[in-house]
């Protein structure tokens, strides 16, 4: 969840310290929110999906075999199915904890001594919800003079508005309760910071 490079399934291949000149942040007029988008194509996903997608045949034999079993097969494109990536994912978390258990080899110190110096850095991260972008300039004295952090929920939320848009175009007719419980559904399955934190949704239609 902290080495490689960030890959998509579209052909996208960059290192960490390129995703500024691939990704670009952006505002709608009618959001507070801070969205992003890849230049010159448009709106991502980021998340268990994206990582299984991308990932799927590095899984453990042992997994692979529940899924042909199961019947699931990639790509996985319904978007309600991330919580059964998920699922997949907390399986393999349960195998590699095991992994590293038994092959555990007591480091030398609790840390690793250093000595701060100047610069800039950025990573990404693969968090539950997908690909955290973080990026530090540091001072001589080793403390944070600028910060900028991009996260999942951030990059999704183009993608989430795609989603319900073109959902509700295909269902409009339907009873608004049914609209709104699968709008509700379709959000979550994102699992944005904004489910937690703001149970509702109001839905009107004009």
């Amino acid at each position: 969840m902290n080495e490689g490079r960030l890959r998509s399934s579209k052909g996208l291949d960059i290192d960490a310290s390129e995703f500024n000149n691939f990704i670009q942040e952006f505002q709608e007029p009618y959001s507070n929110a801070l969205p992003s988008r890849i230049k010159e194509r448009g709106n991502y996903m980021v998340g268990p999906l994206a990582r299984l997608n991308l990932n799927h045949d590095k899984l453990p034999d042992e997994i692979k075999a529940v899924l042909r079993e199961t019947g699931i097969t990639f790509p996985i494109t319904n978007t309600f199915m991330s919580i059964i990536a998920r699922a997949i994912e907390v399986a393999y978390a349960f195998y590699e904890a095991v992994r590293i258990i038994k092959g555990y080899e007591e480091p030398p110190g609790p840390y690793i001594p250093f000595e701060p110096v100047e610069g800039e850095a950025s990573w990404i991260t693969e968090a539950p919800r997908g690909s955290l972008y973080h990026r530090y300039t540091m001072d001589k004295e080793g403390y944070v003079r600028g910060c900028n952090i991009i996260p999942p929920t951030s990059q999704n939320i183009k993608q989430i508005e795609e989603d319900l848009h073109r959902f509700l175009s295909m269902n409009i007719n339907k009873p608004i309760g049914v609209l709104q419980r699968s709008c509700e559904m379709i959000i979550r399955s994102y699992d944005p910071c904004i489910s937690c934190s703001t149970h509702f949704l109001k839905l009107r239609i004009d």
